[in-house]
């Protein structure tokens, strides 16, 4: 799977994702397209940050911020879609997100021949990061912090790319399908990561 697959994939998803959330913050239409357009870029705008990738590369995607645009526009024009079932179209459109810029993250910092660990950390900060800058935006606690097993599964989908267990589009997509049917079992079965009780 191309770099640019995963690039359309993850925007759909993150800007499917941030538009579904202003809409259950019942946001007006400037809310709709800030946290369509931040959830959608803004990890890939914080893995640049990190990694040396110049940060006005972000700006010289001009059909991906065309599809995020249709997608936003899609989504509030068409609100009866996500009636009724608004928490698992977040749910799912974010693990689809997830997964997809944590492959893309991981393979941009393989292009620069990065250690193991930064390849991980490109992964989580890259399918994580817009998620983030999205909740912060909507004045809530970001998901990465606090929800089920959230970033950890970007981080296992950047030590498996790292190690170059994917080296085909076929083993890349079946990574991709597996990271959003853990990141999904996650929220279904509650998993969470160990948290301090202070008593």
């Amino acid at each position: 799977m191309t770099w640019e697959i995963l690039s359309i994939i993850g925007t759909i998803a993150f800007a499917v994702s941030g538009t579904l959330i202003a809409i259950e913050e019942d946001f007006d239409i400037f809310g709709f397209y800030i946290l369509g357009f931040t959830t959608a870029f803004g990890g890939g705008l914080i893995r640049n940050l990190v990694i040396g990738i110049p940060v006005q590369n972000i700006w010289m995607q001009s059909s991906l911020f065309k599809i995020a645009f249709l997608v936003i526009t899609l989504v509030f024009f068409l609100p009866n879609i996500w009636r009724g079932h608004l928490r698992s179209s977040i749910v799912f459109f974010d693990a689809v997100g997830l997964a997809a810029f944590a492959i893309q993250g991981a393979k941009a910092a393989m292009s620069f021949d990065a250690p193991l660990i930064s390849i991980t950390l490109a992964a989580i900060l890259t399918g994580a990061g817009g998620g983030m800058l999205r909740d912060i935006f909507a004045g809530r606690k970001p998901m990465i912090f606090h929800s089920e097993i959230y970033a950890i599964w970007a981080g296992v989908a950047g030590m498996i790319v790292g190690l170059n267990l994917v080296e085909s589009s076929v083993l890349t997509v079946v990574l991709l399908g597996v990271i959003v049917l853990l990141r999904v079992a996650s929220v279904h079965y509650n998993w969470n990561l160990p948290r301090y009780f202070y008593r």
